[in-house]
């Protein structure tokens, strides 16, 4: 069960640093793909603190 929460968190972390760097790239809402970017990061941290 925690492997497929990892792996779930890692997927979506992926998906808003990916959305908030193509929103970045285009010049669309900077504040949403800022705050895209953070919630992918916090996302990795969340794992990377699961994993330790």
């Amino acid at each position: 069960m925690s492997g497929t929460v990892l792996s779930i968190l890692m997927l979506a972390g992926i998906a808003l640093t990916g959305g908030g760097i193509t929103m970045l790239a285009k010049n669309h809402d900077r504040k949403q793909a800022a705050l895209m970017l953070v919630a992918g990061l916090v996302m990795f941290g969340n794992v990377a603190v699961w994993v330790i």
